[in-house]
């Protein structure tokens, strides 16, 4: 453990203790800053606070900065479903239940740990946790991804996601019988305040835009959708169809507690479209939903 101190002065009075220390400690992210509030390892004036809490001019707060664990990271062997690749940029079709890069309990078995074994070109823009990931999808959501091999591609290719010029769209089976046949939901996500390990429509988050056309309708119980992001915020469609009250079917953080039995959300990147960083021509890909998907329909259909 690192001991550090820090005197509020005038210019900090009524921040949030999160806030502020996002703001001394660079390095650091505001979620890793909110575990260690949550862990009782930061305190003002010697009491341990909650992250919301509002400083005041004079008072002392203390931190201990846990040490950080090195991640090795292997290349493994895991046969990954590569749709394309050229000498900048590498498409997978990611199976349903891997997670994207290393992570504290998730050391192996990753996207990244198959793309280290598979190539040795991968940009270094994100750091060597996360050697060429471009964009992610959650471990239970199968479908396609952007890998770069090089820093340009890499730049080039973020940049285009933050213009909102990669089109994005993805299969989705939820519950209820959406009534039009068509949506747009304009709704900001952040971090569940009664719940920091999920995401929620929240007042102060960022925004969030998903639209969505409805494919079929099954037995009044469920629908088939085809969603299209136009923002890429963690867990979106999941936390905008939860939203509007139809939430994905076997989605376990935001679907309903009685659902068709599976291995996690219905929820499938079917789609890619974008402009290749190098050539600039304009590329797109689609995969078919995987068994685990068709199980879910198939389930849907034989309900009455």
């Amino acid at each position: 453990m690192t001991y550090n101190e820090h005197v509020i002065d005038s210019a900090n009075e009524n921040i949030r203790i999160d806030k502020l220390l996002s703001k001394l400690l660079t390095d650091s992210s505001r979620a890793q800053i909110q575990n260690w509030i949550k862990a009782g390892l930061v305190k003002v004036n010697g009491k341990i606070v909650k992250a919301n809490y509002r400083c005041q001019t004079g008072q002392i707060v203390t931190w201990e900065e846990p040490e950080v664990e090195e991640i090795q990271i292997e290349p493994e062997s895991l046969n990954l479903d590569i749709i394309y690749e050229d000498n900048d940029i590498i498409i997978v079709n990611k199976r349903k239940g891997m997670v994207v890069h290393p992570a504290s309990g998730h050391r192996s078995g990753t996207l990244v740990n198959g793309l280290l074994f598979h190539t040795e070109h991968l940009s270094k823009v994100n750091g060597e946790i996360r050697p060429g990931i471009v964009h992610r999808i959650d471990r239970d959501t199968s479908g396609l991804l952007i890998v770069a091999k090089n820093d340009q591609a890499h730049l080039a290719l973020a940049d285009q996601l933050k213009q909102r010029k990669v089109k994005r769209s993805y299969l989705a089976l939820v519950h209820g019988a959406i009534p039009h046949e068509y949506g747009t939901i304009k709704a900001p996500i952040g971090r569940n305040p009664k719940d920091r390990q999920s995401m929620s429509v929240v007042s102060n988050g960022k925004e969030a835009v998903t639209h969505f056309e409805v494919i079929e309708r099954i037995n009044q119980k469920f629908t088939l959708i085809r969603c299209k992001l136009e923002t890429g915020r963690t867990h979106q469609i999941r936390v905008h169809m939860k939203y509007i009250g139809f939430p994905i079917v076997g989605d376990p953080k935001y679907g309903q507690r009685k659902s068709i039995k599976g291995d996690g959300q219905a929820l499938h990147a079917e789609a890619l479209a974008f402009q290749h960083p190098q050539t600039k021509e304009w590329l797109e890909f689609k995969v078919d939903p995987p068994a685990s998907f068709n199980h879910y329909l198939a389930k849907a259909r034989e309900s009455y």
